[in-house]
């Protein structure tokens, strides 16, 4: 077998014998690499396999570890190991197949760059001749660096560098020995050997490499020993694997920017990656707490005041159920609406202290249910929003009009449609998580329009800038004050004493609104504090109803969570006050009376002046507006 297969390299097919092939092209796609707002690798699009590695930068024990187990003599041997063909074709012969192959790590990189693996005399005979080409055409190190960056390490990671962030959130460059070790000992068996799903048979094989490296010369004995002892952290879940909605999200936008691809480039963007584990972590937790109550899906998104985006989670789990609900799920927004009806009513004159009834109301032919059976009678303005009472948001919108209401959710950023009928007060539109986050960025930034961004600049791994970001326009002015005040007065009143107090911060300036849809088929809180701006939403994919849960319970406690980490990582602060109102109109003073020199009027006016009385009566307005009783 072994002379066959010898033949066969130097005479390939369809060549006279004597003549080689030229090597094919090495094609590899290029890929985008994502990277956190610090620096952080968060995820990659594109192209499988990532750039040769440089083995040169690289700890001299990281690229030790692969040759001493899968190739000692790689150093020495033309591309083939005689010895390794001749052990494997007699261990092939016993067996009646081919069990073996002897394969050098050159070899390796012939089937990975241009081979398919099946297993055939004929495919191994090329493999053979472009093992011996490679060794001609390229460096001992470049072949090495092309076999590292092409290897399969399972759990989706292609390649060291890849590998390295996948298992232990670390650029190749820093692996320790034992984690060295550990990646070396994937390639015979991705799923057999990779520490996430086989820890066990992972370690074995792991002190199988270090013995193979003692053995070998380059690690020694006490080295060994201290490697053994280490005890490296092993991601269960990607590190990045929370960011892979955003990454989803940005993706095209990036592209977009950077035209066609000739090369790989980094996307530098606004995500704060731990905020994003911990809005991750806060979600899966919750959803997992109301597993009971029919709770199966949710959302998180988090912006600060300029639009950032700094956390984006778009469900439980990205590998599993990949679809987006933070930026395409359209989900009726129940109460959450209710403060662009507020904000309407507000700029129409009214204040927190107008009186307001909860009573019976019915608005052609539909009336109007509370969450709590009953009406509460005389209150508030400020009342009825923070206990959320469905029968005054409808009244509300009713009198100062269904289709201002809707511009002035329009005009805040909600971009999806929005019904007039009676039934819109209390949230029967459909709204995303991001429309939502970027409508109340408003509430929390002095009035200022909030648009969403996630891209900062696109360079090339060597730092060549490709995009950055231009300096934006002063943002829009899209409420006013006293408005803004008030209403921002009324939000905080919520999670006071309203339906949000199990998203209260102490010490903290923070207002927000929940969200309960009819029927549970979703629950919302929405919240701020200054320059942070958090939306939750929680429900399920098929819209089935949950079981009581509502915006003040697992939404607002999740809020809360989110919050607390966001408050911990980026600049806030009080709630602005906004721009100052505007001053009352000048009053023109009185006109001077003008001297008559002209004498009396020639004629006597034509009509005599009207009664004291009638005089009196004229200077009264039209009509004074009343009080209304509750």
């Amino acid at each position: 077998m072994l002379g066959a297969i010898a033949a066969t390299a130097v005479a390939l097919p369809g060549l006279p014998a004597g003549t080689v092939q030229p090597l094919p092209p090495i094609e590899r796609a290029p890929q985008v690499i994502f990277v956190d707002r610090n620096g952080s690798r968060i995820g990659v699009r594109g192209g499988r396999f990532g750039p040769p590695v440089d083995v040169r930068s690289l700890p001299g024990h990281v690229p030790a570890a692969f040759v001493a187990i899968e190739d000692r003599r790689f150093y020495s041997h033309p591309g083939f190991d005689a010895a390794g063909i001749a052990r494997a074709a007699a261990v092939n012969l016993a067996e009646g197949g081919l069990a073996q192959g002897g394969s050098t790590i050159t070899q390796q990189v012939a089937r990975l760059l241009f081979l398919n693996p099946d297993k055939t005399l004929e495919r191994k005979a090329r493999e053979l001749a472009l093992a011996v080409q490679l060794e001609q055409a390229f460096t001992k190190s470049q072949i090495l660096g092309l076999y590292l960056s092409r290897i399969n390490f399972g759990k989706g990671a292609w390649g060291l560098e890849s590998a390295a962030w996948r298992y232990f959130n670390k650029p190749a460059s820093r692996l320790t020995v034992r984690e060295a070790a550990m990646l070396a000992s994937i390639p015979k068996s991705p799923s057999g050997y990779n520490p996430v799903d086989e820890p066990q048979r992972n370690a074995e094989r792991t002190r199988l490499v270090l013995d193979a490296m003692v053995e070998t010369g380059v690690l020694s004995s006490k080295a060994r020993a201290a490697a053994l002892a280490e005890t490296p952290r092993v991601w269960k879940r990607a590190p990045g694997a929370s960011a892979e909605y955003f990454v989803d999200w940005m993706d095209a936008q990036a592209r977009r920017r950077a035209g066609t691809l000739r090369q790989d480039i980094v996307v530098e963007t606004t995500l704060d990656l731990p905020l994003e584990r911990a809005a991750e972590e806060a979600l899966r937790s919750s959803v997992s707490a109301g597993a009971a109550q029919g709770v199966g899906q949710g959302a998180v998104v988090t912006l600060d005041g300029t639009g950032a985006v700094r956390a984006l989670v778009g469900g439980t789990d990205h590998q599993t159920a990949p679809y987006n609900r933070a930026t395409d799920a359209r989900r009726q927004s129940g109460s959450a609406f209710k403060p662009f009806v507020y904000l309407t009513a507000l700029e129409a004159g009214l204040t927190p202290d107008s009186p307001v009834a909860d009573e019976p109301v019915a608005i052609n032919g539909w009336s109007p249910a509370n969450y709590e059976p009953g009406n509460l009678g005389p209150m508030t303005l400020e009342t009825a929003l923070s206990k959320s009472v469905n029968t005054v948001a409808a009244q509300l919108a009713d009198e100062v009009g269904r289709e201002t209401v809707a511009a002035t959710a329009r005009r805040l950023g909600i971009s999806t449609p929005i019904p007039t009928t009676p039934a819109m007060a209390l949230g029967s539109g459909l709204v995303t998580p991001m429309d939502m986050a970027e409508a109340y960025g408003a509430f929390a930034t002095g009035g200022r329009q909030v648009e969403a961004w996630g891209v900062s600049r696109i360079r090339t791994p060597s730092g060549k800038v490709i995009w950055t970001r231009p300096a934006p326009a002063p943002p829009r002015q899209v409420i006013g004050n006293p408005a803004l005040s008030d209403l921002n007065r009324m939000m905080r009143q919520v999670i006071r004493s309203g339906t949000g107090t199990r998203a209260a911060l102490p010490g903290r300036d923070i207002a927000g609104k929940t969200g309960t849809t009819s029927a549970y088929q979703d629950a919302w809180f929405a919240g701020y504090t200054g320059g942070i701006i958090t939306v939750v939403w929680l429900g399920r994919d098929d819209n089935r109803p949950m079981k009581g849960v509502t915006g003040g319970s697992l939404p607002a406690e999740t809020w809360r969570r989110v919050m607390t980490a966001a408050i911990s990582r980026l600049p806030s602060g009080p709630i602005p006050a906004g721009p100052l109102p505007p001053p009352p109109p000048a009053v023109p003073p009185d006109p001077q009376p003008v001297p008559d020199i002209a004498g009396p009027d020639p004629e006597p006016p034509t009509q005599p002046p009207p009664p004291a009385a009638a005089q009196a009566e004229d200077t009264l307005p039209a009509a004074v507006p009343q009080p209304q009783t509750p």
